[in-house]
């Protein structure tokens, strides 16, 4: 799916946008399951607004956006564990990260039309930081994605500046880092934008008639230990291709609820 000069591109710039990784009938399936998870959700009353909060927004403005993510998509749907692992998406992972790669979560974001929640400026280094660096997001893009509904938006070779102190830990200081310094990068359905977790990036309000929906993959190698026990949840650590260098028994921290 990508050459040795497209990997070059991403060790440089941080990201890296590649085209028609996934068949409009896996769209499908996906856009599907995302539908059926907000409607399970909201049966169960479990269903919320995620809208980011904070001063990025004019608080006026803030109030009537509205965001649905949900994590760990693949234990809803069996059409996100396929992608998770989909021949096309472990080549191009192995030439980004190397011959072994592990999950460390899903999750879906849906900006509705209209009033589809912002993302302000951020690395994902301070929610689940490593000491290597290898953790990678690829973000599956389920619609058409431009500047009206939001499109993702990155700023290139910021990974080289490592982690940045953010606002609470969830973004960075938008006078510094406002949106609109973000390079765009619109992408149509199938296509999956690959970036390194210190690259900052972010997303502007969906103002269009149309929906945007993107599901996140969070990959890194698994010899990559986590620096902070943070993010943390049950069926972390599924291989998608290789082995894992290290072994040990994992075993779930919860209890169970009558």
């Amino acid at each position: 799916m990508i050459t040795l000069k497209d990997a070059e591109f991403f060790n440089e710039n941080g990201y890296l946008l590649v085209k028609g990784v996934f068949s409009k009938d896996e769209v499908e399936q996906m856009k599907n399951g995302v539908e059926q998870i907000i409607q399970r959700a909201a049966n169960e009353k479990l269903d919320r607004n995620h809208t980011w909060q904070g001063d990025y927004i004019p608080p006026n403005e803030l109030k009537r956006l509205v965001l649905k993510g949900f994590h760990d998509v693949h234990y809803h749907d069996a059409s996100f564990t396929r992608a998770i692992s989909h021949p096309n998406m472990v080549s191009i992972l192995q030439k980004l990260i190397g011959p072994n790669v592990q999950l460390h979560h899903s999750k879906m974001l849906v900006k509705p039309p209209e009033k589809g929640a912002a993302f302000p400026m951020h690395q994902d280094h301070p929610y689940f930081p490593h000491d290597n660096h290898t953790m990678l997001a690829a973000s599956v893009h389920l619609d058409d994605s431009d500047l009206e509904n939001g499109c993702l938006r990155v700023v290139p070779k910021s990974h080289k500046q490592g982690p940045i102190p953010h606002i609470g830990r969830y973004y960075l200081d938008q006078k510094e880092y406002p949106i609109s310094s973000g390079t765009p990068c619109p992408a149509e359905a199938g296509d999956v934008l690959f970036f390194n977790y210190l690259t900052i990036h972010g997303s502007d309000i969906n103002r269009s008639d149309r929906p945007r929906r993107n599901v996140l993959f969070q990959y890194r190698d698994p010899s990559d230990k986590p620096s902070a026990d943070v993010h943390v949840n049950w069926g972390q650590g599924l291989m998608v291709c290789g082995e894992n260098p290290k072994f040990r028994e994992y075993q779930p921290d919860f209890a169970l609820k009558v």
